[in-house]
């Protein structure tokens, strides 16, 4: 810690609520876009409108093998008394029919291909049985426009096909692709800046020296920030002196979001605090939550930015309930809604009165297991499924209680 700060207790702490709020406010939806290939699209937010320009389908198409036909010159047939049209021609998919159907006429036709002038309906193949020659006969009567596709049944030109701030998952990725779309106007992921704090931080794939530990939460955040729509910038660890660090902060704020991990809360974060207050502004400092007290939110220019707790448990929870609803705003994403399950808690958990606390659990026999270590274990998390939260004026859930389970 740099000699010139002192430690400071965070004595007064914001509800959780309220720290939400003030964290989704700071929020400005980012309006850089990109053209990307289509195969690439998924999971990106479009950038403007999509709109046909032809119809699809572009003509008139079987919905079955079978033959094409005059839909009049098949009434009345039946098993036992068919009717016999001669067969004029053979159409493939991709081919385009040659011969106009006249009365007594049908097309042997494939399943998408075009239908040929002057037919109107088509007989399943398994409704026909061919009688030698280029005769069939018909068992089954059809009405106009029976097994037929028709033009434009799916998409008519000038039809706005998707809308600008529609995200697009694999059926609007293959809408896009029905009218012919090979690239797409989308809006840019945002750049989360990922810097860790502490001289005890090496990266994984280094050797540990005395004191020191791997950096797990420059991984588990980069991990949230690809599932909620941002890329990772990543920074070489912050120094630990005031001018240094409100260096990496500002080269740090010119990505859209900043996220420093690492320090304790009256120790390291101190530093971050002044750093922050030095070329910025702090939102708050402190939530009413455990784990993750230690929290500091601030802004450089318009850039927020995140002092999260060193521990892993803290630093991933924090992640959860305050990054990804900033990221995902900004992103264009819309809300996260994990899954929930209700189950009942296999054992009495005694809580922290005051403080709203996020306990993970694992699922197992259909209850809810505790899993909570500390928070400074990842394991409190890499072994749970979910987790439940407790409010902050509950001080015991009993064994039995049905809770509810957000799964990861």
């Amino acid at each position: 810690m740099s000699a010139n700060t002192t430690m400071r207790p965070i004595r007064e702490t914001l509800p959780l609520d309220e720290a939400m709020a003030l964290v989704r406010a700071a929020a400005v939806p980012i309006d850089r876009t990109e053209r990307v290939p289509l195969r690439e699209a998924t999971g990106r937010v479009l950038a403007q409108a999509a709109t046909a320009a032809f119809d699809v389908p572009p003509f008139d198409r079987a919905a079955m093998d079978g033959y094409a036909v005059i839909a009049e010159d098949t009434f009345g047939a039946g098993r036992y008394d068919a009717k016999v049209l001669r067969v004029v021609e053979k159409v493939f998919t991709g081919q385009v029919p040659t011969r106009t159907l006249g009365r007594g006429e049908c097309t042997e036709i494939a399943t998408g291909a075009p239908m040929p002038q002057g037919s109107d309906a088509v007989v399943m193949v398994e409704e026909s049985e061919r009688a030698g020659g280029d005769a069939v006969r018909i068992f089954t009567p059809v009405y106009p426009r029976q097994h037929v596709g028709r033009r434009a049944a799916d998409i008519a030109a000038g039809q706005t096909v998707l809308a600008g701030g529609d995200v697009l998952n694999p059926s609007r990725v293959g809408a896009l692709a029905a009218i012919g779309v090979f690239e797409v106007e989308v809006f840019a992921r945002p750049r989360v800046a990922v810097l860790s704090t502490g001289n005890e931080i090496v990266e994984p794939g280094r050797p540990l020296g005395p004191g020191q530990i791997y950096d797990i939460n420059q991984f588990t955040l980069t991990a949230i920030i690809a599932a909620h729509g941002g890329i990772t910038v990543s920074h070489p660890p912050a120094p630990d002196t005031l001018p240094e660090l409100v260096e990496s902060i500002r080269v740090a704020s010119e990505a859209d979001i900043v996220v420093f991990s690492g320090g304790s809360s009256v120790g390291e974060r101190d530093l971050i605090l002044d750093a922050l207050l030095q070329i910025g502004e702090v939102t708050f400092h402190g939530i009413a939550v455990k784990p993750g007290k230690p929290t500091v939110f601030g802004r450089v220019g318009d850039t927020p930015v995140f002092g999260m707790p060193g521990y892993p448990t803290s630093c991933l929870s924090n992640a959860y309930m305050l990054l990804v609803p900033l990221l995902r705003l900004i992103a264009r994403l819309p809300e996260y809604r994990p899954h929930i399950v209700t189950l009942p808690l296999s054992r009495r958990v005694v809580s922290t009165t005051g403080r709203h606390q996020f306990y993970t659990v694992r699922v197992v026999d259909g209850t809810a297991v505790p899993a909570f270590k500390a928070s400074g274990d990842i394991t409190s998390m890499s072994l749970a499924d979910g987790y439940i939260e407790i409010p902050a004026q509950t001080d015991i859930v009993e064994a039995g209680e049905m809770v509810d389970v957000r799964l990861f």
